[in-house]
């Protein structure tokens, strides 16, 4: 899970260069429109896509100890919002659920439940 300004950071380090915040935040508009990456709006953070070739319910489960994110598909979900959705005469653009909780790491941690949420 990576913020803009620190990726904006880390690809100006690489290239050797300044950029500008409006190139950053465009480039990551276009990973959006393409399935490349989805937006943790909770952590206003972006996480590459673990299936970009088909669009599907992002489901994530993100530490609040540690901050990771894991993705998976869940096609019972899927199937969920878009019978909803279709009741409501709705249709859906974006499919983002985010979970949050301990990972399995930082359970099994000592002193996990003295450990503050991020």
């Amino acid at each position: 899970m990576v913020g803009a300004y620190e990726l904006m950071n880390e690809l100006q380090r690489v290239l050797g260069r300044s950029l500008s915040p409006p190139t950053v935040y465009r480039t990551l508009d276009f990973l959006l429109e393409q399935g490349f990456v989805t937006k943790i709006e909770s952590k206003n953070a972006y996480v590459p896509c673990a299936h970009p070739e088909h669009p599907h319910a992002c489901v994530f489960f993100i530490c609040n100890q540690c901050g990771a994110s894991e993705e998976i598909e869940n096609t019972q979900l899927e199937q969920l919002f878009t019978r909803d959705a279709a009741s409501l005469g709705f249709r859906l653009s974006r499919r983002i659920v985010e979970l949050q909780g301990t990972c399995a790491n930082c359970l099994d941690t000592p002193h996990a439940a003295q450990m503050p949420a991020m």
